[in-house]
């Protein structure tokens, strides 16, 4: 299943209405990673993960955000995926 796919259904959104922000985060989120010293293989579970918890805080937090709350929640479950991904052998799920 296509990365934006698995995604909506991540964010539970219907219809097609929120693809093209939904598909430009995916976007931003992979150059995140990419820019943190991860490989992109989107047959990755964790790394489709990362991409996923990366929109879904994006998506949910379009304005202003409070330091401390939601983005340290987030960054809690986010860097430990990243360390693995960098330093475990790319493990493909097909």
């Amino acid at each position: 299943m296509a990365l934006l796919e698995t995604t909506k259904q991540y964010l539970r959104i219907d219809g097609t209405g929120e693809d093209a922000q939904i598909t430009m985060l995916i976007s931003a989120a992979e150059a995140y990673l990419t820019n943190a010293g991860i490989v992109k293989v989107e047959t990755n579970t964790l790394y489709c993960l990362a991409v996923q918890m990366l929109v879904s805080h994006w998506y949910d937090n379009r304005g202003d955000i409070i330091a401390g709350t939601v983005s340290k929640m987030m960054e809690y479950g986010l860097n430990p995926i990243i360390a693995q991904l960098k330093f475990t052998p790319i493990v493909e799920v097909v």
